[in-house]
């Protein structure tokens, strides 16, 4: 449930942002921010489904997919294949997302 409520949110973080992208940097009608912010609620909710016990390592761990699922929208939906770097950079945000939301912890959480 957490990969995909991550994945999803990635999206659609993305594609919300993309919708304001469009409309101020590539001349797009400004009716491109009604599906964007839908797009960011979506996101917004999304991101409460994981199960992890705070909000802010949540977010912190999501963060490594965002960067995975941006890398990949790079390359689908702009067209630039991505290089070695952005791979790499996208793998060790996936490995910091995996330390941060399956880590040991005690009964606190620390």
């Amino acid at each position: 449930m957490t990969a995909f409520a991550f994945i999803g949110a990635a999206l659609a973080e993305i594609a919300g942002c993309f919708a304001f992208w469009a409309w101020l940097r590539l001349g797009k009608s400004p009716l491109w921010i009604i599906p964007g912010v839908a797009s960011l609620c979506l996101f917004a909710y999304l991101l409460t489904l994981p199960s992890a016990d705070q909000a802010g390592r949540s977010y912190a761990a999501y963060g490594g997919v965002y960067v995975a699922i941006a890398v990949l929208w790079l390359w689908l939906a702009e067209g630039a294949k991505p290089d070695r770097w952005d791979l790499l950079g996208a793998v060790v945000c996936l490995v910091g997302t995996a330390i941060i939301f399956f880590g040991p912890r005690g009964v606190n959480g620390n």
